[in-house]
């Protein structure tokens, strides 16, 4: 496998159970890769299944049909088609996702929400609150809030946790759902930085950006969700 992601002729409907099992297509024949070092931008208008592929790539949602192909530690799995358990090992280790929103347990430090994937894969305690302290503070999130749960942050504070414990990891691949949305322009440039750092190491990363500045300094290649609208496919 050349590259540590590749989608092949992925479909996804959703089924509307209070309305007579009724199909609501969503996305169709959708194929593409990203290449390690290199950022993808999913393009097109609101609801057209930007953030709909992104869950089908992490295994949040089903898919109707196709193929998609992870390199994990060597071994390609399929997330289309895969157990549970690949898909939580494969999120460990290999995909990482920084959604729109923070969930976290409550009533736990934001140091410690950074860092647990970390701990997750065998690295010390000790060690991986110090990593999450150098992305928090690079990330300028003043260091009296770090013991504090993230619940009680502003949306742009909490929106950066976010940021801090999605980039934390090594993981060969990388999911950005508007990493920037809440952000004002000095911690923008600095997730720029961030992703080209992430690039510079090799990372495959697919993202939704709607700031054009944002998405212009990272995209290598923009790929227009709209082609691949189940409704255009038809015609």
């Amino acid at each position: 496998m050349t590259t540590p992601l590749v989608v092949s002729e992925v479909f996804k409907s959703f089924t509307m159970h209070l309305r007579g099992g009724l199909k609501l297509p969503v996305v169709a024949n959708v194929s593409f890769s990203v290449a390690g070092g290199q950022c993808v931008v999913l393009g097109g208008p609101s609801g057209i299944g930007k953030s709909s592929i992104l869950k089908m790539l992490y295994g949040n949602y089903a898919v109707d049909c196709g193929q998609i192909l992870v390199d994990h530690k060597g071994r390609i799995i399929d997330i289309a088609s895969a157990d549970p358990r690949s898909v939580l090992e494969v999120r460990r280790d290999t995909i990482g996702y920084v959604s729109q929103f923070l969930r976290t347990v409550p009533r736990v430090a934001a140091i410690d929400v950074v860092a647990e994937p970390l701990v997750a894969r065998g690295t010390p305690t000790d060690a991986a609150r110090a990593a999450a302290g150098d992305l928090l503070a690079m990330l300028n999130l003043p260091k009296e809030l770090w013991q504090l749960p993230p619940a009680t942050f502003s949306g742009g504070e909490q929106q950066r946790v976010n940021i801090a414990r999605g980039f934390i990891t090594d993981h060969r691949i990388l999911l950005l759902d508007e990493p920037t949305a809440s952000l004002d322009a000095v911690n923008r440039a600095v997730v720029v930085d961030l992703i080209r750092a992430k690039k510079k190491a090799g990372v495959a990363l697919l993202g939704i950006f709607h700031d054009a500045e944002v998405r212009e300094a990272v995209a290598d290649d923009i790929l227009d969700v709209s082609a691949f609208s189940p409704r255009k496919i038809a015609a």
